[in-house]
């Protein structure tokens, strides 16, 4: 059996069969990224075929059976001499057997990884994109603050539930406003109508000005008390016309 056991060994190196790997995960793998201006969340449970831990099959040690030597007995009259019991040679396996032996080895502990291959599964969330208001809302004057403001959200939450895997995502907006007359403004304020609107914007000529907000999402999420950032971030662009006029003049004598 030791020779067996040797045999075996030896064939798994020579036959340089694939071992296989368990999971860069040992309970659940999460992530979270952009893809395409949406939020894309993947999960990932049990063994994957990419890790670094090898699963080794186990050797099961050969029982060594001492043979039994029977003890002539002795008998007065007459003598009568027992043969001791002949035991009969173990014959060497044949380089076929050990072959099979070794195949089935590597075969059931390829089966007990594969069968804990992962569960995975994934999912997409759209984010909002907000339209853009002003006021005064018609025919704003020149030299005259507009109030410029966006409906989005402060914060974008979410929760998704994949194979059992709570993930939390928060997502935050960032601001660029561009008011179609070269002038630019970067800011993680919404801003608002009249009076406490922080986002105002002077138009020195009048004329009709493409104003255009591009929010910029950026964020994290939460697995298993975890906070990990995504990877990437979304860009969303609302776009508005707007028409500024002069004051009109009155000549008085």
């Amino acid at each position: 059996m030791k020779r067996l056991i040797i045999l075996i060994s030896v064939l798994l190196v020579s036959l340089q069969i694939p071992l296989v790997h368990a999971a860069d995960c040992a309970s659940a793998c999460v992530d979270v990224y952009t893809q395409n201006g949406e939020i894309v969340i993947e999960a990932r449970k049990g063994s994957g075929p990419t890790s670094s831990k090898v699963t080794k099959p186990k050797m099961v040690k050969p029982k060594v059976v001492k043979p039994k030597v029977v003890k002539p007995k002795v008998v007065a009259k007459p003598k009568v001499v027992v043969k001791p019991k002949v035991i009969a040679p173990i014959k060497k396996a044949a380089p076929k057997q050990v072959k099979k032996v070794a195949k089935k080895i590597v075969k059931k502990a390829a089966t007990k990884a594969v069968a804990a291959t992962s569960l995975s599964d994934r999912l997409s969330k759209a984010i909002p994109t907000g339209g853009i208001s002003y006021q005064p809302n018609f025919q704003p004057l020149i030299h005259t603050p507009v109030y410029f403001w966006n409906d989005l959200p402060s914060v974008f939450r979410t929760q998704v539930n994949l194979i059992g895997e709570t993930i939390d995502v928060v997502l935050r907006p960032s601001y660029i406003w561009s008011f179609g007359d070269g002038s630019f403004l970067a800011t993680t304020d919404p801003g608002g109508p009249y009076p406490s609107g922080k986002i105002t914007h002077i138009y020195s000529q009048p004329g009709i000005y493409p104003v255009l907000l591009t929010t910029t999402w950026n964020g994290s999420f939460t697995h298993n008390a975890v906070e990990r950032a995504i990877t990437g971030e979304i860009k969303k662009v609302s776009a508005l016309t707007i028409t500024v006029v002069a004051a009109p003049t009155r000549f008085m004598n």
